[in-house]
């Protein structure tokens, strides 16, 4: 053991990861190889294949790692760097279901830092935490992209919108249960393991997987049809209170766990003027 002058402990150097049992590491090869073939330079293919090794174990252990850099030539040093730095490359044993509650600016103040507060109550867990029984890893987000549904509760990257305090106790009470549950749009829900072989590249072979689909909400199109050249209404935001234009009614996106969509615009207790006009 090495010790600075100061008297502190460096410890023991790591020991080499252990290498995947033999048929565990013959199957990966396999895909493997069918993944790095996608690539003119087999580095780019790193991405993909910690997705590949973390589907095998449900994290990116150092086994994982080691596997990687075998594969592209790679030390385990520029693996490791790329593995630390995306979050979607879990370091340490998740759950079956990563729940990600949005707490960016708009998803916060429509709900979402209460959701999150409450579900780590309810579950005893905190930010990027397990369950005791392996079936929840809870975590915030800075944004899932969906503000139209706001606020949104992510569970393996799928969307669950317009969520309460309840509906999100309920959500994940029921993924701990084994409950059949249906995000809001997008594909069925499966595993973290399978989300992450499907991340890797590999072909959904559900049963109506790969049909299923999901959109962005009205107000975020709204750009896209400009860029089109189509015609809009001349106010995007209409007064708080009012009624939205007939033409359009709103997109209903309804799943086992939508909540009540809530807003400050329908609270009477929170009043407030029509949206300014630009200028205004």
């Amino acid at each position: 053991m090495t010790t600075t002058p100061e008297g502190v402990s460096l410890g023991m150097p790591q020991l080499p990861a252990p290498d995947y049992p033999d048929d565990v590491r013959a199957r990966l090869e396999a895909d493997a190889r069918e993944i790095v073939a996608r690539y003119p330079d087999s580095r780019s293919a790193l991405l993909p294949l910690l997705h590949l090794v973390q589907s095998e174990e449900g994290h990116v252990t150092r086994t994982g790692q080691r596997f990687c850099a075998d594969v592209l030539n790679l030390t385990t040093a520029e693996v490791t760097a790329v593995a630390t730095f995306y979050s979607m490359y879990r370091r340490k044993p998740s759950g079956d279901y990563q729940v990600g509650v949005c707490t960016n600016t708009l998803c916060a103040v429509m709900g979402g830092d209460a959701i999150f507060e409450a579900l780590q109550d309810h579950l005893g867990v905190g930010n990027g935490e397990t369950t005791d029984d392996g079936k929840v890893m809870l975590e915030h987000i800075e944004c899932n992209a969906a503000c139209d549904f706001a606020p949104v509760v992510m569970v393996n990257w799928e969307f669950f919108d317009n969520q309460t305090v309840a509906s999100a106790k309920r959500l994940v009470d029921d993924l701990r249960t084994g409950a059949q549950v249906a995000p809001t749009r997008g594909a069925p829900l499966c595993t973290f393991k399978d989300t992450a072989r499907i991340l890797a590249g590999f072909p959904d072979e559900r049963e109506g997987a790969v049909e299923a689909g999901g959109s962005a909400g009205p107000a975020s199109l709204i750009g896209l049809r400009l860029a089109k050249g189509e015609s809009v209404h001349a106010r995007v935001v209409h007064p708080r209170g009012g009624r939205a234009p007939q033409d359009q009614p709103p997109a209903e996106h309804l799943s086992s766990h939508d909540a009540p969509q809530e807003t400050s615009a329908s609270d009477p207790s929170h009043p407030a003027g029509p949206a300014a006009e630009e200028g205004e």
